[in-house]
Formats: structure tokens, C-alpha cells, sequence
């Protein structure tokens, strides 16, 4: 029994490729005597005749692999491709040192622990690269006489 033309006409109605279009295995035989198309909208109200969902990429493996990446699994030398300076380049790096020490000098200033010169004093330092982060800067700086409410 031949249900192409079926098939064909049901396409057209529901407004899909022909392989999308489902016939009921039960009511093959009532489909296949649908010579019209008013025929198979009856078959399509019924129910015998349908559209299959569309089949979407499934995202499960893709998140699981995101939720592993976040826990810091996959980024071993196998997975890299690109320099380390591709992946984390020196100058946000130093952006993140800098804004950070010249954050902490401010707020150092503000409060009275710094009078104006040496806040410049160690703006200028900083600016030059002496001090890795901010505790290198707070540790030079008690060197240096400077007290700060850091150590008790």
C-alpha cells in the first residue's frame, strides 16, 4: 500500500518536509484511501496523521562539559592551544595588579594612614612595577615605617 501521495498532501497542509510527517500504524489502511486533501485534514484532525517535533542539537553533553571546565577539569597542556599570554594576557594581568594596588593606596590616603608625598612616593613605585601585589606593597611599606592597620 502506497501512502506517498498521502504524505505529500499531509506536507503541504502541515507545512513541513515530508519525512517530518507521522501516520498512525493503526489507521494505515483509512489513510491510504485519502484521495483528497479534505480527506487527510479529516485524518489530521482525528489524529492519525501528524507532525513530528522538530529535532533540536541537545545541549546535555555541552553543559556538562561547561559545568566541568568551571570546576577547572579539561584545562590540562593537552587542552591548550595558544600561548599563555593568548589565554591570560600579561597586560590584563598587570591592569588587575595595577588597579588593584593604586584601589589600595587611595583608600590608604583617604584614611590617613598616607600623608600626600608618600602616597605619591609609592603611586610612583607602584607604577614602575616594584611590588607584586598589593601585600608585597603593604609589607615595603612597614620596611619602611609606614604603620597600617593590616598587622596586629
Amino acid at each position: 500500500m502506497q501512502i506517498t501521495n498521502q504524505k505529500k498532501m499531509a506536507a503541504q497542509i502541515l507545512k513541513c518536509g515530508v519525512n517530518r510527517i507521522w501516520i498512525n500504524p493503526s489507521y494505515l489502511d483509512q489513510v491510504a484511501q485519502s484521495v483528497q486533501k479534505e480527506d487527510i485534514r479529516e485524518a489530521i484532525e482525528m489524529g492519525y496523521i501528524k507532525a513530528k517535533a522538530i529535532q533540536g542539537t541537545s545541549r546535555v553533553r555541552a553543559l556538562k562539559r561547561a559545568e566541568q571546565k568551571k570546576k577547572g577539569r579539561r584545562k590540562g597542556q593537552g587542552k591548550r592551544s595558544g600561548s599563555a599570554n593568548a589565554r591570560n594576557p600579561r597586560k590584563k594581568q598587570w591592569m588587575a595588579t595595577i588597579r588593584a594596588q593604586r584601589r589600595t593606596l587611595k583608600d590608604l590616603r583617604e584614611d590617613g594612614t598616607l600623608d600626600r608625598s608618600q602616597y605619591r612616593h609609592y603611586y610612583l613605585k607602584a607604577k614602575g612595577g616594584s611590588y607584586r601585589s598589593i601585600s608585597h606593597m603593604m609589607s615595603q611599606m612597614g620596611v619602611d615605617g609606614v604603620e597600617t592597620g593590616g598587622e596586629q
